[in-house]
């Protein structure tokens, strides 16, 4: 089986040569970009399953490239020296799969890109049935186990919790679950989704003061867990 393809975008050879060494390490094959011109030129000439890109790009913002590989369908990460909260929810806002801050250890951000690929993979055959450590998730039947109970949700925590697994490994910003679960005019109602979200939590988590299913990216939104 031929290994799937990365491009790396970054201006600083440094990072390139340490993305390149850490994605290859990875099992994955790799591009590499020092530009937004060149890495929108290796995207259409070799169609890499994922991307990792800085924003801060000599010739454009990186956030462009962020909204144009994800219409494409790739995986993208952004690994950027960026940190503001504003940047972060409008690159995942945009169809980035995930936001890594610089300097990042390099086995996380390995994880990351897993996750965000099995995510694309699950998105292409939509499974009917997931499993989150001893929580079960039935779509088909709408019905939640866990350690083999059945767990009965509200409705809008159900769909709260479907929306983060059909995302799972990636962050899902207060926006978007407030549109999607409660509706347009609700999008700014974080509390809405802190009180389901708490409910979800004391219903699913071993110990709710620790969730280990449900994650929270302050200011950002949530993550379900893979593992």
């Amino acid at each position: 089986m031929i290994a799937a393809q990365i491009l790396i975008v970054d201006d600083e050879p440094q990072i390139r040569r340490l993305l390149e060494a850490a994605v290859n390490r990875g099992g994955y094959r790799t591009l590499a970009a020092a530009s937004g011109r060149e890495a929108m030129h290796l995207a259409e000439t070799h169609s890499p399953v994922g991307a990792l890109v800085d924003l801060g790009l000599p010739d454009r913002d990186g956030i462009e490239l962020v909204a144009h590989f994800a219409r494409r369908g790739m995986a993208v990460i952004v690994v950027s020296a960026r940190d503001a909260t504003a940047e972060k929810i409008a690159a995942l806002d945009l169809g980035a799969a995930d936001y890594v801050v610089k300097p990042f250890d390099t086995d996380e951000l390995l994880a990351r890109l897993r996750a965000a690929l099995r995510t694309k993979s699950a998105d292409t055959g939509q499974a009917g049935e997931v499993a989150f450590g001893d929580v079960v998730i039935d779509f088909d039947a709408r019905l939640i186990h866990r350690q083999g109970q059945e767990v009965r949700l509200a409705p809008k925590e159900y769909a709260l919790l479907e929306l983060l697994a059909r995302n799972a490994g990636r962050v899902v910003t207060h926006a978007q679950l407030l549109k999607t679960v409660w509706g347009p005019a609700h999008a700014h109602d974080v509390e809405y989704l802190r009180v389901a979200v708490r409910a979800i939590r004391r219903k699913l988590e071993v110990d709710p003061t620790k969730p280990q299913l449900i994650r929270n990216e302050p200011g950002v939104g949530y993550r379900l867990m893979m593992t």
